[in-house]
């Protein structure tokens, strides 16, 4: 039995074995750098917080700490401290403003799949307690389209695509898009794209801004995306990047705060989002470690 096996095996039996919940994965994305990704997993995490959910954000942007920048906090530890030094999930996460946790990503989980059998009992243990503490993990992806970012896609049930009006950022969200849907492991049924317009200057730029974007993907890609709403260019965002605070706590009656709010209002209506199926973050982890479609 090779290693991948070994651990589909793992996670099948500790579901099995524990009644536990399962928390929603939304993994937050964007085709270039620079047009407000991590803004939006904060901004939406808090919402999610002040709805009563609770909520840990996984910053999987290797390499670069986003969202502990953004937070003004520094972790004590991050996910390679639970697979390779031994710490437990709650070690790990670090508590920010409101409550609401994150967890660094560090260097990456390259090479989980060759860990021993206990080891990745460990780990897959520690995830499904994940579940247990969240109702909601967001996962800040990396920008761009690289093997990394896509993993993390094609794992994902729900993907929100952040995009700006630059001709850049529009070309490279159509670039991501194609290459996700060339992945062998990516299914439109399981994954539903939801595209969020970045610093626009009004609702009808963005709702144009997705049309166009729409328009070439339903004709070259034939993959279903959904409009999933806007946030404005707003200078107290920006301030509120300065100041390392989310803006919709600093300024909760700025234009991005309502607009925030807005969208993490829709994420949660039920009627909207029946077709979302929670897997939890061990079952998440399990597509990206053994390549399981």
């Amino acid at each position: 039995m090779d290693q991948a096996q070994q651990l589909r095996n793992i996670i099948k039996a500790e579901a099995v074995s524990k009644n536990r919940p399962l928390a929603r994965v939304i993994t937050v994305t964007s085709g270039k750098g620079g047009v407000g990704k991590s803004n939006t997993a904060i901004n939406l995490a808090i919402h999610f917080k002040k709805m009563g959910q609770r909520v840990i954000i996984l910053d999987a942007d290797f390499g670069l700490a986003n969202i502990e920048i953004m937070f003004g906090t520094v972790p004590n530890h991050n996910f390679c401290d639970l697979i390779y030094q031994g710490k437990n999930i709650r070690e790990i996460i670090t508590w920010g403003p409101m409550d609401v946790g994150f967890i660094s990503g560090g260097s990456g989980i390259a090479g989980l799949s060759n860990l021993s059998r206990d080891y990745l009992m460990y780990i897959i243990q520690n995830l499904a307690e994940l579940d247990a503490i969240a109702d909601i993990i967001i996962v800040d992806t990396g920008a761009g389209i690289s093997d990394a970012v896509l993993e993390f896609l094609v794992a994902s049930g729900e993907i929100l695509l952040v995009t700006t009006p630059e001709p850049t950022s529009i070309t490279d969200s159509y670039s991501l898009l194609k290459s996700l849907n060339r992945h062998p492991r990516f299914s439109n049924e399981v994954s539903k794209i939801k595209v969020i317009a970045n610093k626009v200057d009004s609702e009808e730029e963005g709702q144009s801004l997705f049309g166009k974007l729409n328009s070439v993907v339903s004709r070259y890609l034939k993959i279903p995306i959904t409009y999933l709403g806007t946030v404005p260019r707003d200078p107290q965002l920006a301030k509120a990047v300065m100041q390392q605070m989310p803006v919709s706590m600093q300024a909760p009656q700025a234009k991005s705060s309502i607009a925030y709010e807005s969208i993490a209002a829709t994420l949660m209506n039920k009627e909207m989002n029946k077709d979302v199926k929670k897997r939890g973050m061990a079952a998440f982890f399990s597509h990206i470690i053994t390549g399981k479609k």
